[in-house]
């Protein structure tokens, strides 16, 4: 079995169309998202900035 990781910049409140695009447009099988999440500070919690940088999708090659 082969396969792949890729990297996807997003932000999360824009980007769902950008997600759904990336993901139909994949030849094997989505196996995993994984979530980069920044450190946790005092803006985050409060909502002022994002938490998410990208996300690794792991895709299972044919």
């Amino acid at each position: 079995m082969k396969y792949r990781v890729h990297r996807l910049e997003i932000k999360m409140e824009n980007d769902q169309n950008k997600l759904e695009q990336f993901l139909n447009n994949l030849e094997g099988e989505v196996v995993s998202i994984i979530p980069n999440i920044k450190r946790t500070s005092l803006f985050q919690i409060y909502g002022l900035t994002d938490k998410i940088d990208f996300l690794l999708i792991i895709e299972k090659m044919k």
